[in-house]
């Protein structure tokens, strides 16, 4: 009975990890726009992006930022960390989207 109440937690906490990694890929689109919007040029917006990311999600995290008509978007698109890294592939990735209206600079 043991070792399927332990299979049971992995496969529970994996899950966790999918939620968490979607929750982590809006976070950092609402942040790279949030940059977008207030800077000129992506390396501000990308840099935004991947700046609240935690170590596990970094590694393969892709920041895209584009702005357009007065309108900034970023989408980051995150690899979900597996419980047991080697052991087996988990190739899930979670995508995240925003879009914020370009601030007008001040003279």
């Amino acid at each position: 009975m043991l070792p399927t109440i332990i299979v049971t937690l992995v496969l529970l906490w994996q899950c966790v990890l999918v939620g968490y990694t979607f929750t982590l890929a809006g976070n950092a689109a609402d942040e790279a726009v949030r940059a977008g919007t207030a800077t000129e040029g992506q390396a501000g917006c990308e840099e935004a992006g991947l700046q609240h990311l935690p170590e596990a999600w970094q590694g393969d995290a892709e920041v895209g930022c584009a702005a357009s008509g007065g309108f900034v978007t970023a989408d980051v698109t995150l690899q979900v960390p597996v419980l047991f890294p080697g052991a087996i592939g988990f190739p899930f990735t979670v995508e995240g989207h925003a879009g914020a209206v370009q601030e007008e600079k001040g003279d």
